[in-house]
Formats: C-alpha cells, sequence, structure tokens
C-alpha cells in the first residue's frame, strides 16, 4: 500500500491516474448516453400526425410539453395522431398503411372512414393478422345499424 501511495505521489503516477480518471469520465458518459437515448425511445417519440387543415400526413417528435394538437407544417397548431388503415378497398392486406384523421379529434359525429379504402378506421386501429376479417365499409356499417357496432366495442 505505502509503495502505490509513494508511485501515486510521483509526477508519472499523477499523470496515470489523471488520465485513467478521464479515461472513467469518458466511459460513464457513453454508458449513460446510450441508456438515455435508446432506439425504442426514438421510435416512441416520432410519431405520424395529421394537419385538420391541409389533410396532410406529418411526422412529428415528441417533445416535453407537448400538447395534442400540435403545431402542423401550416404553421398551426393542428396536428392530430394520425391512425393507420391497413386495408384496400377489396379487403385485402395493404403493404404501406394509410395515415387517417379521427372524426372524433376534430368533433365530427360518427365513425371515421379511410379516405383511401372506405372502411371504418377506430382509435389504437389494429394492424391486420393474415386471414382476418377486414373492417366494415360505410354501405357494411350502415347495414349493421346499432346492434353490429355495440357487439364489437371497437366499430368491427
Amino acid at each position: 500500500m505505502a509503495g502505490l501511495r509513494e508511485f501515486f505521489e510521483s509526477s508519472k503516477g499523477k499523470l496515470i491516474a489523471l488520465i485513467a480518471g478521464i479515461v472513467l469520465l469518458v466511459v460513464l458518459f457513453f454508458v449513460v448516453w446510450s441508456n438515455l437515448g435508446s432506439p425504442a425511445t426514438e421510435i416512441a417519440r416520432d410519431r405520424m400526425y395529421i394537419d385538420s387543415t391541409t389533410g396532410k400526413a406529418f411526422e412529428h417528435t415528441l417533445k416535453a410539453g407537448d400538447v395534442v394538437p400540435v403545431k402542423a407544417p401550416s404553421g398551426k397548431n393542428t396536428g392530430y395522431p394520425a391512425e393507420f388503415c391497413y386495408w384496400t378497398a377489396d379487403g385485402k392486406i395493404k403493404d404501406k398503411p394509410t395515415p387517417v384523421l379521427l372524426n372524433s379529434y376534430v368533433g365530427k359525429p360518427g365513425p371515421t372512414y379511410c379516405p383511401d379504402c372506405g372502411r371504418v378506421v377506430v382509435m389504437h386501429n389494429p394492424a391486420p393478422m393474415i386471414g382476418a376479417k377486414p373492417p366494415p365499409t360505410k354501405a357494411e356499417w350502415d347495414a349493421r345499424g346499432t346492434r353490429g357496432a355495440a357487439d364489437q366495442g371497437d366499430g368491427r
């Protein structure tokens, strides 16, 4: 122990201790930084929104203090979270989903229909699984009446 103390009191020992301390701080910085900026965190912050005035979809990265509606590219606070429609008009699964603005966000009554395929889109719209039945079109929804909607609970 006395030999170590004597070594670290020398100029060579002080230099090695300083270098080791800097290396330790750099490693600590990168460990903390990598845990704060994980890919899962980035995915959760990056979201698709729709400008309610223009109808155009845009990406928005959530920041602390953001409230809905967020500032849209039009310059106004008219950005609402997009739900995704995964279906085609003929009931097949799409390769690339269509972002949809829900009527409930902008105070419109009734269910929301995808502008691309005409099928019902609901909040937290689930991605389809192979073999799943597509959501109803407006004509199918209207034909079901209120009983069909209440039976399913999620608009399907």
